[in-house]
């Protein structure tokens, strides 16, 4: 009952979140929509920050591990890579309000920090067998680094006034990984002219 009841808030979270933005969204509302009482949202979650991290990580924990049983079962480390690094960008074009509210919290340092919850947890160690399967030799700071790099491909596709589109910031990061560009679900048929480091003048 606990865990159904909070997971009934973070999907309410997302859903309010996608529609009226963070800020347009108050706990009052958030409770309404999942048919709970507002007292009880503090039981569960500390504050709004906290409970906005928290179902952010769920959604992208869920929308990975979607992607990832989507594949073949004989689908390759590098295949599987591929479809994750898909699945978070993709986050950031089907869900820009949620993604840019939980990036605008995490990158603000008076509104708090990066939360390590139950979520993120699950997220992580997705991401970390990935990169274990794929090679890497420290599967966990490489892990990091790989957070790193989405943050800022999700960063670079919601900029407002100076965003990006989807291939170039794909092309960067399968070019690091050594990943093919017609693995994961490629935004165009062929790769951008840069899918290499840009070239030093001489």
């Amino acid at each position: 009952m606990r865990q159904r009841s909070r997971l009934r808030i973070m999907a309410a979270t997302v859903e309010l979140v996608d529609q009226r933005g963070y800020a347009g969204t108050t706990l009052g509302d958030i409770a309404e929509r999942a048919g709970l009482a507002r007292g009880l949202l503090s039981y569960y979650f500390d504050s709004k920050r906290l409970l906005m991290q928290a179902a952010t990580h769920r959604m992208m924990h869920l929308a990975l591990s979607s992607a990832l049983d989507g594949l073949p079962e004989d689908s390759g480390p590098d295949v599987r890579l591929a479809r994750a690094i898909d699945a978070v960008l993709g986050l950031a074009l089907a869900h820009p309000r949620v993604m840019r509210s939980h990036l605008a919290l995490i990158l603000d340092p008076d509104t708090g920090a990066f939360v390590k919850d139950p979520e993120q947890r699950q997220l992580g160690a997705i991401l970390q067998d990935l990169l274990g399967a794929w090679g890497a030799a420290d599967p966990v700071g490489e892990h990091a680094v790989l957070r790193s790099a989405l943050m800022g491909g999700c960063i670079g596709l919601l900029l407002p006034g100076a965003a990006l589109s989807l291939p170039p910031i794909r092309a960067d990061l399968f070019y690091r990984y050594g990943l093919d560009w017609d693995w994961g679900v490629p935004p165009q048929p062929v790769a951008p002219p840069r899918s290499q480091p840009p070239t030093r003048a001489g």
